[in-house]
């Protein structure tokens, strides 16, 4: 399967550089999400933290319905950078051939 370890050393190092590279990637990334006609946005980054959310003035007096927008707008947006995460791993899975062929 590999020449003989220094091969295989050689891999797992050039694979280690690809996933972080990747990962700094992803981070740098980020996700916005409407809800309730854009009445309430939220963006994430690639990490999954929140770092804006904006919310319509008119929404301020309607507790229930800015609950609600705003629980929706997050869990899509979590959603959006999970299925960018997985994305991601595939496509460095793709771009690596542990076997090397050619």
């Amino acid at each position: 399967m590999f020449g003989n370890l220094g091969d295989m050393g050689k891999l797992l190092e050039g694979m280690q550089e690809h996933a972080k590279k990747l990962q700094e990637e992803l981070e740098s990334k980020t996700f916005s999400v409407k809800s309730g006609g854009g009445m309430v946005e939220v963006t994430l980054n690639g990490k999954g933290e929140v770092i804006d959310i904006a919310i319509d003035d008119s929404l301020l007096e309607d507790k229930e319905s800015l609950q609600i927008l705003l629980m929706g707008a997050l869990n899509d947006a979590y959603k959006m950078v999970e299925q960018n995460k997985q994305q991601s791993a595939l496509g460095a899975l793709g771009g690596l051939n542990p076997f090397g062929e050619k």
